[in-house]
């Protein structure tokens, strides 16, 4: 089975590492669950698998070739696209032009194809192609972020806090869609604050804390343990010198609609 295979890797921010020594392995046609409190570095590592980071070490290894320290649109050309947390858009541009701007390097053929099959993916974006970014709720936005990566049929996707303040209603109609991608033949890699979408997704699981990988086995080793998840959780702040990821966004409450987080997060 071919995979991205992440080895040794460690991404400085500000001279210190945030991301040490971390290896992890993709497989294509599996959902790949990233799991970890606030500021263990995960965010980091998505922006240095994508080329937005450079790593100070180790290899981002896809079919022998290592794309680590690759610049952002080699990287998407190779396969690999990024869905970073925050849902960035443009906001002046219709839903439309930032599924343009996505395609932009592709061939007429490729990015027809690719628009087709996002909107079959998400039909409710067909209804608002002509509606601006900005006046999208958050579902439809992270739907549009995610058609983005998607419209270049990836074969490798990393998505960045799917559900992050994201009613429950709305997470489960962008669950079947990341189940899709998957049976489809892409290898997905799930980084997710809410530890029961993620593993109700994934195959395979990795707990980060301090930067490092703390846990890796099966998802349903999580599911049957929770125990386990717990007490990877409460390692942060266990060790004052282990450095803290400054684009790990926020945790929201689990008030006003949102799921509740996973153990150890702070409400």
């Amino acid at each position: 089975m071919s995979a991205l295979q992440l080895t040794g890797l460690t991404v400085e921010r500000g001279g210190r590492a945030v991301v040490r020594d971390v290896s992890v392995e993709i497989p294509a046609g599996q959902v790949t669950a990233l799991l970890g409190p606030n500021g263990a570095g995960k965010s980091t590592l998505v922006l240095a698998i994508g080329g937005v980071l450079r790593p100070r070490a180790g290899t981002v290894l896809l079919d022998g070739a290592d794309l680590a320290g690759r610049r952002p649109e080699r990287i998407r050309q190779a396969g690999v696209a990024i869905v970073p947390e925050g849902r960035r858009l443009l906001p002046d541009l219709t839903v439309e032009d930032n599924l343009r701007v996505a395609s932009y390097a592709l061939t007429r053929e490729r990015a027809q194809s690719g628009r087709d099959q996002v909107l079959e993916l998400f039909p409710q974006l067909g209804q608002r192609l002509t509606a601006t970014a900005r006046t999208l709720s958050g579902g439809e936005q992270q739907m549009v972020v995610l058609a983005q990566a998607l419209i270049s049929q990836p074969r490798y996707l990393l998505i960045d806090e799917l559900s992050l303040g994201l009613a429950p209603v709305v997470v489960s109609r962008l669950i079947p869609v990341i189940r899709t991608v998957a049976e489809s033949g892409a290898g997905v890699l799930l980084i997710e604050q809410f530890a029961t979408v993620a593993l109700g997704l994934a195959h395979q699981a990795h707990i980060m804390e301090g930067g490092q990988i703390r846990f890796s086995g099966l998802a349903s080793e999580l599911r049957d343990q929770p125990e386990l998840l717990s007490s990877a959780y409460l390692l942060r702040g266990s060790n004052p010198e282990d450095p803290k990821d400054p684009e790990d966004p926020k945790t929201p409450g689990a008030g006003e609609g949102t799921v509740a987080p996973a153990p150890g997060r702070a409400p």
